[in-house]
């Protein structure tokens, strides 16, 4: 599922390599109704998918909503995680980050529910239910106990929004009481973003509602070198959607060549994990950061002067690399 441009076409060389089919489903923000029902329908057809980033339009009028949203209620993508690890070779201004951001996707202030109720005054609601935030939490704490992490951190704004962030951080409490060998703490969102600029190491696992997940994932997307390095996923009970962490569209670069193939190909590694096809994943991630030590394939955005078809070209061979270990081995 991709819109025009990006790394998109360029991966597919690597794709090729995978006992996967796509098929292909081309979205963009100005896509129509019928557009989004037949990508919806083909995700819970195949029940997992590799999505591009689709621009949200600001200029298009309030009825028109994000594209991008209408797909993670329609399939319940309620859990979107992104991990935040620094890469060899990638020039950064902090070491040995690795973080596990969950955040709640389907409700929060990206409800689309606003409305002007008199000329000049607009009302923006935000929902928290107990139910959503219960499971986000105890979807955080299982991937935490799962991934072998100690500490789990739950960001809000209870101290100001008491009812809303309040019942979101009871919830995390409650779920927490249940896996008394990682501990919990909890921070106040803008506290976070002060603290990830200036001791990242502190975080393990990050669990926060959705606007705060959203800037959150993008500041540590930063630490470790930008968008085009960090991968995402959305989870739901049934279906599963890969993408790159920050959704961002990568539109001023788009069909120049330039665009950093690796976030994208970290998700897809994340989808092969998902689809259990672990080796060929291990194969691709292997070969993505062996590629990330050669600073002569780094593409602009980290500072390089290489193509995307030359990072993707270097990729393949030290995937034949590994593949050639493997077969001796």
């Amino acid at each position: 599922m991709r819109p025009p441009g990006g790394a998109f076409p360029h991966n597919k060389q690597l794709h090729a390599c995978v006992p996967v089919d796509f098929e292909e489903v081309h979205v963009s923000s100005n896509a129509d109704e019928e557009d989004i029902r037949n990508a919806i329908m083909a995700i819970r057809r195949n029940r997992v998918a590799l999505k591009g980033n689709i621009e949200t339009n600001h200029n298009l009028p309030p009825s028109h909503k994000s594209r991008n949203n209408i797909l993670r209620t329609s399939l319940d993508l309620y859990a979107n995680v992104i991990h935040c690890k620094s890469l060899p070779g990638v020039v950064t201004r902090h070491k040995n980050i690795d973080i596990l951001i969950v955040r709640e996707n389907t409700e929060g202030e990206y409800s689309s529910l606003e409305h002007e109720s008199v000329a000049g005054v607009v009302e923006s609601l935000k929902i928290i239910t107990k139910a959503k935030s219960l499971r986000i939490a105890e979807y955080a704490f299982k991937l935490a106990q799962e991934s072998g992490r100690k500490k789990v951190t739950a960001v809000h704004k209870a101290n100001i929004m008491k009812l809303g962030d309040g019942l979101f951080l009871q919830c995390c409490r409650e779920v927490a009481a249940r896996y008394p060998q990682i501990t919990f703490d909890s921070m106040i969102v803008d506290n976070t973003t002060m603290q990830l600029v200036s001791r990242p190491q502190q975080f393990d696992v990050m669990v926060m509602p959705n606007l705060y997940g959203n800037i959150v994932n993008n500041v540590c997307a930063g630490l470790v070198g930008g968008p085009g390095l960090v991968a995402g996923a959305n989870y739901g009970h049934v279906y599963a959607v890969f993408e790159t962490a920050t959704r961002n569209t990568g539109k001023s670069i788009a069909n120049k060549n330039i665009a950093n193939p690796t976030a994208t190909l970290l998700a897809s590694c994340m989808m092969l994990d998902h689809l259990k096809l672990h080796s060929y994943a291990t194969s691709i991630r292997k070969a993505v950061l062996a590629s990330m030590d050669n600073e002569n394939m780094h593409t602009p955005d980290i500072g390089g002067q290489g193509t995307t078809s030359q990072a993707i070209q270097d990729i393949i061979r030290h995937i034949r690399i590994i593949n050639g270990r493997a077969v001796e081995a």
